[in-house]
Order: C-alpha cells, then sequence, then structure tokens
C-alpha cells in the first residue's frame, strides 16, 4: 500500500521548565518511524504521557520536530515553505478529545464548521451552509442543528460536529485524538461507527490514538505500540493482539477486560512507574519495569525487527518469550 503520509527519524524534544532540571531536554518521541497508507487506519497506542498526542501534532505541522522529516504525498512538511503548507493544511485535519472545549460556546455550531472553508476560501459564502448541511447529514445530525450553541447539544452530538469540522475542507488525512475517550460507553460506540462509515465512504488515512485496545482492534487495520517516545512493537491489528512479541504489549492487552469467561487473562502487573522522559534508562527505554529483563537490555537500544512480514517489535528477547497468557 503507498505511504499517504510518513514519518522518517522522527523526535521531539521540550526544554525542561522544572527548577530541579532546567536547561534538561524533556525527550517526548524518540527516532520514530511510523507511515499511514491511502484509505488505511492506524492506531496509536500506549499509556498517557508516552507521545502519542505529540506525535499527532507533528504529523499535521502544529509543531516543528526536533529531527527527523514529516512527509505528506511526497512533500517534507518539515522543509516546505509558508505557501506549500498553507495548501497542504486543508488536506490535514484533527478531531479532538475533548468536544467541548474544542467549539467555541459564543458561537452557533454552523459557522464554526465553516470555518475551515472561510480559512482556504473554498467556497463562496452563500454555499456553505449547503455544505454545512451536508456535513451534519453525514455525521448523523439534522440542518436546523447549525443554529444552536455547543451546550445545546449531549457530548455524543459535540462530538459528532467536531467530526464534521474536520471533514469540511475534504482532507485525505485525519487525526482523532483519544476522540470518544470523554464518551459513556453507549455513546463511544455510536461516535465509532460514524468514524468507521465516514472512513470507508470518504477513504480518509486515519491515526487513531487511543488507550483502549478493544476499540482500536474494531477500527484500525494496524496498531503501533508506544512507550516512553519509542515504538515498541506494530504491525496488523489482529496480529499483534492476537500473538504479541514486546513484553509492553503483553502488559496493556493483560490490563483489557476479558468478555470470553473461558478465556479470563493472566494480569502481568509492572514494577514502579514510567521513568521521566527527561531522564530515559539506557539501552532499552522498557527494562525498568519489564519481567523479562536481562543485563544486556541496558547495553543498546534494541531495533525494531521484523518477526514476520509487517510485524515488527523492538525487544532482543522477543524470540524468547513465553507463550501468551490467557
Amino acid at each position: 500500500m503507498m505511504a499517504l503520509v510518513r514519518a522518517e527519524g522522527l523526535s521531539k524534544w521540550f526544554p525542561s521548565r522544572g527548577l530541579v532540571r532546567r536547561g534538561r531536554a524533556v525527550q517526548a518521541v524518540t527516532d520514530v518511524n511510523l507511515s499511514i497508507g491511502q484509505h488505511e487506519a492506524v492506531g496509536l497506542v500506549g499509556e498517557s504521557g508516552s507521545g502519542k498526542s505529540t506525535i499527532g501534532r507533528l504529523l499535521l505541522g502544529l509543531v516543528p520536530p526536533s529531527a527527523g522529516h514529516i512527509v505528506l504525498d511526497g512533500v517534507d512538511l518539515v522543509e516546505a515553505n509558508a505557501a506549500t503548507l498553507r495548501r497542504l493544511r486543508r488536506r490535514m485535519q484533527i478531531v479532538f478529545q475533548d468536544p467541548y472545549s474544542s467549539l467555541d460556546p459564543r458561537r452557533k455550531v454552523g459557522p464554526q464548521i465553516a470555518d475551515g472553508l472561510a480559512i482556504h476560501r473554498l467556497m463562496p459564502a452563500r454555499q456553505r451552509r449547503e455544505r454545512v448541511d451536508e456535513l451534519l447529514a453525514q455525521v448523523g445530525l439534522q440542518p436546523e442543528h447549525a443554529d444552536r450553541y455547543p451546550h445545546e447539544f449531549s457530548g455524543g452530538q459535540r462530538q459528532r460536529i467536531g467530526i464534521a469540522r474536520a471533514l469540511a475542507t475534504g482532507p485525505d488525512f485525519v487525526v482523532a485524538d483519544e476522540p470518544v475517550s470523554a464518551l459513556d460507553v453507549s455513546v463511544q460506540a455510536q461516535v465509532l461507527a460514524v468514524l468507521a462509515d465516514l472512513r470507508t465512504r470518504l477513504g480518509l488515512a486515519l491515526l487513531f490514538i487511543s488507550h483502549d485496545l478493544p476499540v482500536v482492534r474494531s477500527l484500525c487495520d494496524r496498531v503501533v505500540v508506544l512507550y516512553l517516545g519509542r515504538v515498541m512493537e506494530e504491525g496488523p491489528t489482529a496480529r499483534v493482539l492476537e500473538r504479541p512479541s514486546h513484553p509492553y504489549t503483553r502488559a496493556l492487552l493483560s490490563a483489557t477486560p476479558s468478555l470470553d469467561p473461558v478465556r479470563r487473562r493472566t494480569r502481568i502487573l509492572l514494577a514502579g512507574d514510567p521513568p521521566s522522559p527527561s531522564n530515559p534508562p539506557s539501552g532499552c527505554v522498557f527494562r525498568t519495569r519489564c519481567p523479562y529483563v536481562i543485563p544486556a537490555c541496558a547495553e543498546g537500544v534494541p531495533p525494531l525487527d521484523e518477526i514476520e512480514p509487517g510485524h515488527r517489535a523492538a525487544c532482543i528477547r522477543k524470540h524468547e518469550l513465553p507463550p501468551v497468557p490467557h
């Protein structure tokens, strides 16, 4: 599959603001290689603070990388001039985690959905209302909803409005940053169904950021597992979640409730908390919490090696791990 979006050696460091560690960079993302094909949905999973949202914003050009390249449809965003970036921005959009805070409470939702059309001058003002009505219908809302304010909607409806706004410019690539984590479970299913339908119908490339593995399993073609800003494992979703080859992926899966009463998962408890990104461990960044650690894990960063076609893991013991516990 041809990659629409590609990150090569992507890294992002932020200056430390604390009094104790002032001057030491916080390594939010380190040497990440990532590709998303046309019409493909890729899930990006990991604990809070693992760098998931930072990667999403890097891919959209919302924050500049400290190192590496981001390529959209053959154009390097890092080296592109302002005019090129402006032209490409309409092809990249984001759905935020909190639908309420991403909307202006003082404006009706119709004009907010149409903001992208006005900014990119995609159609005359008199045609924008027709486009807004069309977008509302696509996400399961009514044309009259355009004349209401954000507080008049439920959380699920507001997230549908956020999706409609992201789709207004006709993007090829959408980042969905934890788009259902603030919603009730029943509402989550409805919003996910809207995303899945639109992704198929419009042929979108989707980066779906989440910590919820069952949600990723239902929506995504491939999954990338992130820990402390580094990729631990990646591959086809079913293969990674059924046959995980990295200890961290196994731990994440063990924490997911099983709906099968016969196959109850054995919980893998990790020692301690994730290390500080301003002072990551040497070698494998997961080694301080890994139940299978050996001294060699501290000696070098393990490469992301292929286990089977399309399935890679960054663990020097990936071929020695015991069978996945159930």
